[in-house]
């Protein structure tokens, strides 16, 4: 199994960002309050998360802190249990 972090950045560069855009992003790069990741993508992260490493994220603890960046999104699917391979 891939690093719960490169698996989550490649989602994100693959559905969120636009082959012709001449952006990189990291681990840290700010998602949501960068403009990369809006309200609905966020929706769509969190169904990928949760189908993914077969979890349940309550809605309380899918907060645009929480998915700002991958880093914080690792973070957050530790504490359900999701371990690195």
């Amino acid at each position: 199994m891939a690093e719960l972090k490169e698996v989550i950045l490649e989602y994100i560069k693959e559905e969120y960002l636009d082959e012709d855009e001449d952006v990189e992003i990291s681990y840290d790069t700010p998602l949501i309050s960068g403009g990369f990741v809006d309200s609905f993508s966020m929706v769509s992260l969190k169904r990928f998360l949760e189908t993914q490493y077969k979890i349940q994220i309550p809605d309380a603890r899918a907060s645009a802190e929480t998915f700002d960046t991958v880093t914080n999104i690792v973070g957050l699917l530790k504490e359900f249990g999701v371990r690195e391979s």
